[in-house]
């Protein structure tokens, strides 16, 4: 991978990306990014090997996205990871992972809070049909409204629950129960239909967890 064209798009995304949130990138064998945060270092150099058991090293082994919880002994800071893994020219030639101290707590109640033109409004998780990327913030749209989540997509992912909502492109987040298709699209991904005839596409990043969380 081109480390200056990297290291350009980090830049580009500081001030999106929290900064209790440490980023590690890779390649197939070894780091050449990180930023560590405020909240946690993991002491990663530029260089440096990929260890067996850390979230990284879960990615490049089954080439799907990975969350989980490190131990302590793994790397020498437990930590909560999510990394994907990056594609070029369809050959896995990386990873991204971002690095948490905890993994985060979900949601205590059934809704997310959205603004809307002139006030803020509840849209419960069941009737939520897709949240879409927008800029630092999502848009939530429902059966019935649209309105704003002050949270980036990446924020929700970790706090909505799983067994309703799917990631199933960088910018989109899907409620399963609102999927009517599933169609074969180029280069081994699909395109959803969902059920108010939107077509939301599922990247190739995305498209092995996507068939192996539906178990299709």
């Amino acid at each position: 991978m081109n480390q200056h064209l990297i290291n350009s798009i980090m830049e580009a995304f500081q001030e999106i990306i929290p900064q209790d949130i440490s980023i590690a990138i890779s390649d197939c064998e070894q780091y050449f990014y990180y930023r560590p945060s405020n909240e946690i270092d993991l002491k990663i150099h530029p260089g440096d090997a990929i260890q067996a058991g850390t979230t990284t090293y879960q990615t490049l082994q089954t080439k799907q996205k990975t969350m989980s919880s490190i131990d302590k002994h793994v790397i020498g800071t437990t930590y909560f990871g999510i990394s994907y893994p990056i594609y070029e020219d369809d050959q896995l030639s990386g990873c991204i992972t971002f690095i948490l101290p905890k993994k985060p707590n979900k949601f205590t109640v059934p809704f997310l809070i959205v603004h809307t033109i002139d006030r803020w409004l509840p849209i419960e998780f069941n009737d939520i049909m897709v949240l879409e990327a927008d800029n630092r913030k999502t848009t939530v749209i429902s059966k019935n409204l649209v309105g704003i989540h002050k949270f980036s997509l990446s924020e929700l992912e970790l706090h909505l629950p799983s067994d309703i909502f799917i990631r199933c492109h960088r910018s989109y987040i899907v409620n399963i129960h609102y999927i009517a298709e599933i169609r074969p699209d180029a280069h081994s991904t699909f395109l959803l239909i969902m059920k108010d005839g939107a077509k939301i596409p599922v990247s190739q990043s995305y498209a092995s967890q996507f068939r192996k969380t539906l178990h299709f």
